[in-house]
């Protein structure tokens, strides 16, 4: 098991996480990441999340891949 944090960010600021999750690979990260990103979009409020990032980084402080919210949400048209 590895410890991974998920940051999020867009061009106003970042949401730190600092308790991270441990994962087994790479598509355990991948899926927590999805579920973070679809907690957020799904919480009430006028945030629009199509510019936020969220940065998979290992307990090292090494970026391990970033997803941005688009993958989930897709593009304006």
């Amino acid at each position: 098991m590895v410890q991974v944090y998920f940051h999020c960010s867009n061009l106003d600021g970042t949401l730190i996480d600092r308790s991270g999750t441990a994962v087994t690979n790479l598509t355990e990260a991948r899926d927590r990441a999805a579920q973070i990103m679809n907690a957020m979009i799904l919480t009430p409020g006028a945030e629009d999340w199509r510019d936020w990032v969220i940065h998979v980084s290992g307990s090292d402080g090494e970026e391990i891949f970033d997803l941005p919210f688009t993958a989930m949400l897709g593009k304006p048209h």
